[in-house]
């Protein structure tokens, strides 16, 4: 069996990792470092929680022990797709590098420039960065990029997906040709693969899991619900009290706006939740996500900035509230359960209308996922809203109030009360009749007055328009389990606005 010590790292790296616990590598180590220690450019796939970023991060430690850094001239550059992944690659550094005397350079948004700054002129070894504030940087003259020996893309297909490609070619325009580039990640299609190939020479294709493939450890199933929001979010609480394991879990969205509005319907519920996505300032995002490690929150509703790469070992299940739209985030999603061989559940909440998304995640992943409790045939009728119970007593009430109650009593109350109900039922329908004649004779008065009106004032009047009642009804319980109710008159408008102006004279 091949330990950490036959990979050929050097006696200070083999000692933090054995302080840190480890003795033998996982197979994207054993395949990878070797190559890495010989200066090949590599191509790493596995799947997520198998070990990549020690892959890298231990080949590193050990070349960059000869030498040291120059004020603005980065030894080595790592690029990450989001902060959280470039801060957890830096305490990797810390925990594998404990016996090195490196400088560790980490530039991300939401951080002071003079902070930063302060830490590229004593000299970076290793440079953790994402592309935009490392370009930021470039372009104020802060750095110099010529001294650069190995460039780390990780999570390759989403930094060389989405927009990342121009900021890719352009820092790797700064770098010296001569450099060794090493790419990492879990998905690996064909288009991305040939990009891929422009930026590495000759490389090492070190592949120990089919690409795009999901780790066995994570049991996963689907879960059928209706199309509206305040529906699927009933699923999900049921979902989460059905789970007597959950230890914690991390809930997925696809929009910023559903992971704000999921987080306070779940917090008025009751549950342990944070909230996580990329508009959230610097320290907030860290704040949150400390305490989520910290077992302080137990529910995290995140956005797709936690899919990629984050090392929290412990996540007992995964929710999609939504299926990713791109079938190469589910991947990322459940990789965030079942990490380094423990076990872990995935549950998917689908719709109809995200059947197209569910045939692309099992075309890529090779499987059909099984579903809980049936499909979405299967499914039982729509839940009723409030809009829905409200709407049938108003509209229904007369007749399942009056015709039905009535019918009802006539086979429980005497038989001169039965006698008497349809003189009831008439004197009813007459009382109808006579409120939709004054009706009708109101709007015909309505009709008359504003044609006597002057053609300047039509318009500035706010008369009560009764058809508006079931639109305001509608809008009020549109999504009843989400507050706050939005600030207006509701349904106690002021007498005064009540009034029928006058017609101008």
């Amino acid at each position: 069996m091949t330990t950490f010590a036959d990979l050929g790292l050097s006696q200070k790296v083999l000692n933090a990792v054995t302080d840190a616990g480890y003795t033998i590598p996982t197979p994207i180590q054993a395949g990878a470092i070797p190559h890495a220690l010989q200066r090949r450019d590599i191509c790493g796939i596995a799947q997520t929680g198998t070990g990549k970023t020690a892959s890298f991060v231990l080949p590193m430690l050990t070349l960059l022990e000869k030498g040291r850094a120059r004020a603005r001239m980065p030894r080595t550059l790592i690029l990450e797709p989001t902060r959280e992944l470039a801060a957890q690659v830096a305490e990797n550094f810390e925990k594998y590098g404990k016996n090195h005397k490196l400088n560790v350079a980490l530039l991300i948004g939401g951080v002071s420039f003079d902070e930063q700054d302060r830490k590229l002129e004593r000299g970076a070894d290793v440079l953790i960065c994402t592309p935009g504030r490392l370009l930021d940087h470039c372009e104020r003259g802060k750095l110099l990029m010529t001294g650069v020996e190995i460039l780390v893309i990780d999570e390759a297909d989403r930094m060389l997906d989405m927009g990342f490609i121009p900021d890719i070619e352009r820092i790797a325009k700064m770098i010296p040709f001569t450099r060794q580039t090493l790419f990492f990640s879990a998905t690996m299609p064909p288009e991305i693969q040939k990009l891929a190939d422009r930026f590495l020479q000759n490389p090492e294709r070190v592949e120990v899991s089919k690409p795009s493939s999901t780790s066995k450890t994570v049991t996963q199933r689907l879960v059928a619900a209706h199309g509206k929001d305040y529906e699927k979010r009933a699923v999900l609480r049921d979902l989460i009290k059905a789970q007597d394991d959950l230890k914690n879990a991390i809930i997925f969205c696809n929009r910023k706006k559903d992971v704000a509005d999921l987080f306070r319907s779940l917090e008025r519920h009751g549950f342990s939740v944070g909230a996580l996505h990329g508009d959230m300032d610097q320290r907030s995002r860290t704040t949150m996500l400390a305490g989520f490690k910290d077992n302080q929150i137990t529910l995290l509703v995140a956005s797709d900035v936690a899919a990629r790469g984050l090392d929290i070992p412990d996540v007992s299940h995964v929710f999609n509230f939504d299926v990713p739209i791109h079938a190469e985030d589910y991947v990322h999603r459940i990789g965030r359960t079942g990490r380094a061989g423990r076990s872990g559940r995935a549950f998917t909440i689908v719709t109809k209308s995200d059947s197209k998304y569910l045939d692309a995640i099992e075309k890529l992943i090779g499987e059909k996922i099984e579903w809980q409790n049936g499909d979405i045939a299967a499914l039982p009728a729509p839940m009723e809203s409030h809009e829905s119970d409200r709407s049938g007593r108003k509209s229904g009430g007369r007749e399942r109030g009056g015709k039905d109650r009535s019918r009802g009593n006539r086979h429980e109350q005497p038989a001169a009360v039965a006698a008497a109900a349809p003189q009831q039922e008439k004197q009813i329908v007459t009382e109808e009749a006579s409120v939709e004649a004054v009706l009708e004779n109101t709007k015909s008065e309505r009709r008359t007055d504003r044609k006597n009106q002057p053609a300047n004032s039509r318009g500035r009047e706010r008369r009560p328009n009764p058809a508006n009642d079931d639109n305001r009804d509608r809008r009020r319980y549109r999504d009843h389990d989400d507050g706050p109710t939005p600030v207006g008159f509701g349904d106690d408008i002021p007498a005064f606005m009540l009034i029928v102006a006058n017609a101008a004279k």
